[in-house]
């Protein structure tokens, strides 16, 4: 299922999206159509109770070089983007990425760089293939590497010194490097990354659907809490509203028949 897309595609396996960057002959670089296709995409995943997870990679070689450079240049700006033009325009696409409920795990093999780490970095799991690369590529070009939400969740992904020399320098970090410093969770031979998202994927899904939501929202909320009452305050409200569903009985019935839970919309 595409949507009509033409620089992505989305494949429907039962609750879990299959999101795959699709412009190979350009290692998947950013483009505007790319742009307006993925804020389209993300933002009615706010709203849509189907799609329970997200899975987001890229086709052929690499998961995503980034800008296209010589679209860039080759175009006038674009008059929309919050007074930004092109620069807010595809900034919302990481706000939208964060914003929807919907736990979003990339898998990553080859190039992911500028926009494309940063498509990484807004994601909420990473599993590198042994070919990953990734940097803040933004340096490279005359630019400042705090771009697209890269300085927001790079330094809290692998700390503030890690983050700064690679935001520096724009130097790569590599797929052994990303799994020492936290910034994926696990490295897979390429051939093996789709079976190990399918299976991270179907972990996912065996949360009730509440439950996974509130999950992701209060991890987002609590690594900014201004401390541990606002983060508590947040958990009690998140528990709260959860134990009311009748999910949260079908839960405990199931995991004293020590059978799997049967789920309902919530």
């Amino acid at each position: 299922m595409s949507e009509g897309y033409t620089t992505i595609m989305v494949e429907k396996r039962g609750q879990a999206d299959w999101l795959t960057l699709n412009r190979p002959d350009a290692m998947n670089a950013i483009n505007l159509q790319m742009v307006r296709e993925l804020s389209d995409y993300f933002g009615k995943l706010y709203n849509d109770g189907s799609v329970r997870v997200v899975v987001m990679r890229g086709a052929g070689r690499g998961y995503c070089a980034g800008l296209d450079i010589k679209e860039h240049a080759d175009r006038d700006d674009v008059p929309f983007g919050g007074g930004f033009g092109f620069q807010g325009f595809l900034a919302d696409v990481y706000i939208r990425m964060r914003r929807c409920p919907q736990p979003i795990l990339s898998l990553i093999h080859g190039p992911a760089c500028g926009g494309g780490f940063a498509f990484a970095l807004a994601s909420d799991v990473r599993i590198a293939g042994e070919s990953a690369r990734m940097n803040a590529a933004f340096i490279k070009i005359g630019l400042s590497s705090c771009d697209m939400g890269v300085s927001y969740f790079l330094p809290r992904v692998v700390g503030l010194s890690i983050a700064s020399e690679l935001m520096l320098t724009g130097r790569f970090i590599h797929a052994p490097r990303a799994l020492a410093t936290g910034l994926v969770s696990e490295v897979v031979p390429d051939v093996e990354l789709a079976a190990a998202g399918e299976a991270l994927a179907a972990e996912m899904l065996n949360a009730s659907p509440m439950g996974l939501r509130m999950t992701k929202e209060g991890l987002s909320l609590s690594v900014d809490a201004p401390g541990l009452e606002a983060a508590m305050a947040i958990e009690n409200r998140n528990q709260t509203m959860a134990a009311k569903s009748p999910n949260f009985a079908e839960g405990m019935r199931a995991f004293i028949e020590k059978r799997r839970p049967t789920y309902i919309a919530d």
